[in-house]
């Protein structure tokens, strides 16, 4: 695996940006129409799919260890992540997908689904980039940290992602998108419960749309 970090275009983000192809030797890996049936799961923990790569395992010039043989050649996404400094709004695209993370801090109050009216300001900008894909299906998936019930943490993150689902159905305008809105609660944290920041990390709503195949 390599990872390059470049200098970014913007002094106030950060950006990562890795690409992994992988070839393994081894001896023995619009209305808002809501799905609430058979729930997808975040971006990012799905199966990557089966590379389109043929190897000749009898090629004289690919030199294997005694008794080796070629596992399933696999291609990882290309992977881009843009973060503010104050970690508030992180960005990540792969060939893909492309999946907006805004902390519940800067959309809500606490303990809230009320938007605010920066949050409006932040959730135009991803309808404009959803125009700009020309994306018809989008997730909004709510999540929480771990404190408090599990109960209550799964009734807030889903009101916080119909809440951001409400203003990206006003600012597409759009018939043909259809929505799958989904409040996870405290499952899939992205950073440690155990300490303030981490939590902090942990509250957010997130908005993904496939790529344009263009």
């Amino acid at each position: 695996m390599s990872r390059v970090r470049t200098r970014p275009a913007h002094p106030r983000l950060a950006v990562v940006a890795i690409a992994t192809t992988v070839i393994v030797a081894t001896n023995a890996y619009g209305a808002a129409a809501r799905a609430d049936d058979n729930p997808s799961v975040p971006p990012g923990t799905e199966a990557t799919a089966t590379a389109p790569v043929e190897v000749d395992a009898n090629d004289p010039d690919l030199k294997l260890p005694d008794g080796a043989t070629l596992a399933s050649p696999k291609v990882l996404d290309i992977k881009s992540v843009v973060e503010d400094q104050s970690g508030e709004e992180r960005r990540e695209d792969t060939n893909a997908d492309v999946t907006f993370a805004l902390q519940a801090e800067v959309l809500f109050s606490k303990d809230s689904a009320k938007l605010s009216g920066e949050a409006k300001a932040r959730i135009s900008t991803i309808a404009e980039e959803i125009k700009t894909q020309n994306a018809t299906k989008i997730r909004v998936f709510g999540f929480t940290d771990n404190l408090g019930s599990s109960a209550h943490g799964d009734v807030l993150s889903k009101q916080r992602a119909n809440a951001v689902q409400e203003i990206l159905d006003q600012e597409l305008n759009d018939a043909t998108i259809t929505y799958e809105v989904r409040g996870y609660g405290e499952q899939y944290p992205i950073a440690d419960n155990s300490t303030e920041a981490g939590r902090k990390k942990n509250r957010r709503v997130e908005v993904s749309f496939p790529r344009s195949e263009s």
